[in-house]
């Protein structure tokens, strides 16, 4: 990617960020509902909450009581709610899976955005349909969880050509976007194509996906305050770019704070440091 893609990026990136208003009332610039946790991941969702709130998201909540009445609990927060996350930390248990399940479900029919990560991508896996078609999801997979999904969905691997392959994996999905994670994250919504090339920190501690997660929703709960013209703007972004946009706004960010940690750390560095480093970076980098 060019300098002038990337700053073109970055200029409509900037669009969807409200304005610090005191006209504003609370929840007004994002409410965002982390669902996953279980008993052998309690981190995740934490993470994923807090980051959202880092950026700048008003209010966020974690849900990650098994039950088989979740999804309907859950449901009754919807109306609350501008994204959900599902996934961190949420496990493999059959249980949960078909909680996630339900509650993805109830999130299409409510017409909410939705990032899927970790646990959830597993449910996709064995599950296409429950995401297919849906524009308004995100998809985070690793490189494993990506080679995963591809052959779940019949989508040749090439290793030299993952921005063609993140595209087909989206096409497969019915346009839902992909973040496919790695030493250069690709994103693809099944039309374009964006390579977020900068530099992290060297330190791979666990649980910067679940930030990542946590700062696409709060984008994307920025991008549905955009669309209700919550502030004043020439409405120049579509809601088919915000998925996207906000994706590469997360990528950014977290290889940005990642990198300001480590060179604190070193290899002493934790996800908990680059929670620390979000609000900095994204004043420097992002703030209008």
């Amino acid at each position: 990617m060019t300098t002038k893609n990337f700053n073109a990026i970055l200029n409509k990136v900037k669009q969807l960020i409200p304005p610090l208003s005191p006209e504003f009332h609370k929840g007004q610039a994002g409410r965002i509902c982390v669902i996953g946790g279980s008993e052998e991941y309690t981190g995740a969702p934490y993470f994923s909450a807090m980051s959202a709130l880092k950026i700048g998201a008003d209010l966020s909540s974690v849900v990650c009581v098994p039950g088989a009445a979740v999804p309907i609990k859950v449901a009754d927060l919807f109306p609350r709610m501008h994204v959900i996350v599902v996934g961190p930390g949420l496990s493999r248990d059959n249980l949960m899976q078909e909680c996630a399940r339900g509650i993805i479900t109830k999130a299409k029919e409510k017409d909410l955005s939705i990032v899927l990560d970790a646990d959830a991508l597993f449910l996709v896996q064995n599950h296409p349909d429950v995401i297919q078609n849906y524009k308004k999801a995100v998809l985070t997979p690793n490189v494993n969880e990506f080679k995963r999904l591809c052959e779940a969905l019949n989508v040749g691997f090439d290793e030299s050509q993952k921005g063609e392959t993140a595209q087909r994996l989206s096409q497969a999905l019915g346009g839902v976007t992909i973040v496919q994670k790695g030493k250069v994250d690709v994103i693809s919504d099944g039309e374009q194509i964006l390579h977020c090339e900068a530099s992290g920190g060297l330190k791979r501690c666990g649980g910067q996906g679940d930030l990542l997660s946590g700062i696409i929703s709060t984008f994307l709960s920025w991008g549905k305050a955009y669309q209700a013209g919550l502030w004043e703007h020439d409405q120049s972004i579509t809601a088919s770019e915000i998925p996207i946009l906000a994706s590469f706004a997360g990528c950014s960010i977290v290889r940005e704070s990642s990198r300001v940690a480590f060179e604190k750390f070193g290899r002493a560095t934790q996800t908990s440091d680059i929670l620390k480093e979000l609000g900095s970076v994204f004043r420097k980098d992002f703030e209008r």
